[in-house]
């Protein structure tokens, strides 16, 4: 059984760093994208960024870009998120996904992590 726990969640302030991990288990990921999506109240979910597993080419939206970035321990089998520079508008609930590169209907997600950001 595939699963996609994420940790390191929090209430941090603004300019503050933060540090998300989502541990993936249940098969192997190497034709995987593994991403991290975000969703603040009243507002749908976003991508934020995305890597590679096999790779490790990563992607990042444009309001997270410089601030953020998205690696992966093979040897752990995580997918982390190094947040920096944390603003208020940061604040959300963050999901950790994973994408079959070669199936799009074969995808995961986690049960998400909280972050504020206080000003």
């Amino acid at each position: 059984q595939v699963q996609l726990v994420e940790s390191g969640g929090g209430l941090v302030q603004s300019g503050g760093s933060l540090r998300l991990s989502c541990a993936a288990s249940g098969r192997t990921f190497t034709n995987y994208v593994m991403g991290w999506f975000r969703q603040a109240p009243g507002k749908e979910r976003e991508f934020v960024a995305r890597i590679n597993w096999s790779s490790g080419s990563t992607y990042y939206a444009d309001s997270v870009k410089g601030r953020f970035t998205i690696s992966r321990d093979n040897a752990k089998n995580t997918v982390n998120l190094q947040m920096n520079a944390l603003k208020p508008e940061d604040t959300a609930v963050y999901y950790c996904a994973a994408r079959n590169e070669y199936s799009r209907d074969d995808n995961y997600w986690g049960q998400g992590t909280q972050v504020t950001v206080s000003s």
